[in-house]
């Protein structure tokens, strides 16, 4: 089969990639559609040293494994558990002392033709959800990952830092809890997205400091740490969004004298992503900036990597 291949840090296009075979428990996925993440650019970067298929946010459909999956278009919640752990034993299946992370660790991706992941990760698209946007599944689950973290209630204020794909999609699913939310970013254009549904946004002269309660950094890098943290009151909650590809370096006695809570976040559940897309809740829409063939892959992560640009998908047929 064909896949984007990484390998010493190199992505290469392959046309000789053995399709994989579905071992027990798992299904075998034709791969329709998958989304270039910030993670994916890490990787390539170093973040983390793997070596395979990239790609972990997908559409695809079922050809083998549950009857009541095969021929539908599905997702997958990228995690593969083992079940035995003591994380798996007591409901925390994302952290997994044995697991395999789809395109992130020992797991190839959905940057190919097929894909295999358990069964018990597969969810059904519902019928009125487009595949473009299914495709953003795994980054609203992530989103909504910070809710099951943290109470978020009308009366505090929130800074989300960061105007891009995973920015954007934290800020919508944020506003749903009726909050004052303050979004800032460097991208006017990226900015009228949230303003056109109702969401306050601005640049970093917008933020006051020691004014918010909780702040969530959505860049990546060591200047939107800055802000959210500096944006934080005393016994603030900060959430880190993002990996980080390089050190970060911080004041660990402010967070100690302001007694600042510090939440790493990550994956989320599929259902609940599912369900906002669903009920059209959430607007995708605008986060996609191109689409390209498989066999254009390596374009596809040029225009990805170029700055400012929002979602690159590739389409497998």
């Amino acid at each position: 089969m064909k896949g984007l291949w990484l390998e010493n840090q190199q992505l290469q296009f392959r046309e000789d990639i053995p399709t994989p075979q579905p071992p027990e428990g798992e299904a075998l996925v034709k791969v329709l559609s998958a989304g270039i993440c910030n993670t994916d650019l890490e990787l390539i970067r170093g973040y983390y040293p793997y070596t395979g298929i990239l790609g972990h946010e997908f559409v695809g459909i079922v050809e083998q494994g549950a009857d009541e999956l095969v021929n539908k278009r599905v997702v997958g919640e990228i995690n593969a558990a083992c079940g035995y752990c003591r994380f798996c034993k007591t409901g925390q299946p994302t952290h997994c002392e044995n697991r395999s992370v789809l395109g992130i660790v020992n797991r190839n991706g959905a940057f190919a033709d097929y894909l295999c992941l358990p069964v018990k990760n597969i969810y059904p698209i519902p019928d009125n959800v487009s595949t473009a946007s299914a495709t953003f599944t795994e980054p609203i689950a992530a989103a909504l990952e910070i809710q099951q973290q943290i109470k978020i209630s009308p009366n505090d204020q929130v800074l989300v830092v960061g105007d891009g794909k995973l920015g954007q999609l934290v800020a919508q699913t944020i506003a749903l809890t009726g909050c004052e939310l303050l979004v800032i970013g460097r991208h006017s254009e990226k900015l009228a997205n949230l303003e056109a549904r109702g969401i306050k946004t601005g640049f970093a002269d917008a933020v006051k400091d020691r004014a918010f309660d909780i702040s969530v950094e959505c860049t990546g890098n060591s200047s939107g740490f800055d802000i959210a943290r500096r944006a934080l009151r005393a016994r603030g909650t900060l959430v880190l969004k993002s990996t980080y590809a390089g050190k970060l370096h911080l004041d660990a006695s402010s967070l100690v004298v302001d007694e600042i809570t510090l939440i790493g976040s990550r994956c989320g559940s599929f259902p609940p992503a599912l369900k906002l897309l669903a009920e059209e809740k959430v607007d995708v829409t605008p986060l996609i900036e191109a689409s390209y063939p498989l066999e254009f892959g390596l374009a596809a992560f040029e225009k990805a990597q170029t700055k400012g640009v929002l979602k690159v998908l590739l389409e497998m047929e």
